[in-house]
């Protein structure tokens, strides 16, 4: 599908020979695409341009889990050159790329983790968001990006709790659905809005969780010495980066400092697989969840911007 307007061809790449072209303009995920379209977490029609001759002006990129028949996220959005044909480009290109009868899925940006700091930084964060606001989107959170790198120190455990492996789907379902009440995540907020709290544990377990190639014996579940569930943790790889991809501490349990034993062993489960680093994130407004994670020696590499059209 190519459409003109005026001064501006706008359409899909034609195929993987069309990767240098979609990536002249810079991102950090730009050394990612390639691999994406081999492993069908992308799609050429997924990938949209802007063109004002040969030069790209602005582009637009969504992704998914292999398999998926519709993109989970937009997240590419560039724009060089002004707003126009930025805006053009995703008022061509969403519907275009997401059904008729469906919300456009969530658009995600990574950003230093000082982005508000540097004015230039802070400017091309302004007019992409102003480019998305124009065609319906509105900022949803923004989100810590934390890692953990070899040589910081591993909290050891306290002896409070002990750990074992998750046995079955619905056991971590259950618990899942009990760390729903009083969560501060906003994006499980959400889905609270639209769903019970055990549908909501269930999508995210059968849409995400469970699709990690990782080991699921990875998973942990932790337990006072009289084998009572406090909580658990996820530690996983997800097909990028290792990544502790969810913890939580049951509201019975709360209050206790339980949270930094069971970040500390899925950090550790992972780090003694002599990792380059360990990925996690939370909300910026999640202050509990950020101090547990600098607490074990997580530091802030990046931000998110999360916006939605919802």
């Amino acid at each position: 599908m190519t459409l003109h307007q005026h001064d501006l061809t706008l359409r899909p790449i034609t195929g993987p020979d069309e990767l240098d072209l979609f990536n002249s303009l810079p991102y950090v995920l730009n050394d990612e695409v390639g691999g994406d379209l081999a492993a069908g977490r992308r799609r050429p029609e997924w990938l949209w341009l802007a063109l004002r001759g040969d030069r790209v002006v602005a582009r637009a990129g969504w992704w998914s889990r292999p398999g998926d028949r519709h993109p989970q996220v937009m997240d590419i959005f560039d724009i060089d050159g002004g707003a126009e044909g930025g805006v053009r480009l995703l008022k061509t290109a969403l519907p275009a790329v997401v059904p008729a009868d469906a919300t456009p899925p969530q658009y995600s940006r990574f950003l230093p983790a000082d982005w508000r700091d540097d004015q230039h930084t802070r400017q091309a964060v302004r007019d992409r968001m102003g480019v998305l606001e124009r065609t319906g989107a509105r900022l949803f959170i923004e989100r810590l990006r934390l890692e953990w790198r070899p040589g910081t120190p591993v909290a050891g455990h306290s002896g409070r709790l002990t750990f074992r492996p998750v046995r079955n789907p619905d056991e971590l379902i259950e618990l899942m659905t009990l760390v729903l009440d009083g969560t501060l995540d906003a994006h499980s907020r959400d889905d609270l809005t639209r769903m019970t709290p055990r549908q909501a544990a269930q999508e995210q377990y059968h849409h995400e969780l469970e699709r990690y190639a990782s080991p699921h014996e990875w998973w942990r579940i932790a337990m006072l010495p009289d084998g009572e569930p406090v909580g658990f943790v996820i530690p996983a790889h997800n097909g990028y980066n290792p990544i502790i991809a969810y913890l939580g501490v049951i509201p019975a349990h709360r209050g206790h400092g339980y949270i930094h034993d069971v970040l500390a062993a899925g950090t550790s489960l992972l780090a003694a697989q002599d990792v380059p680093w360990i990925r996690a994130s939370t909300d910026v407004g999640n202050a509990p969840m950020a101090a547990a994670f600098a607490r074990a020696g997580y530091v802030i590499f990046e931000r998110q911007i999360d916006m939605t059209w919802r």
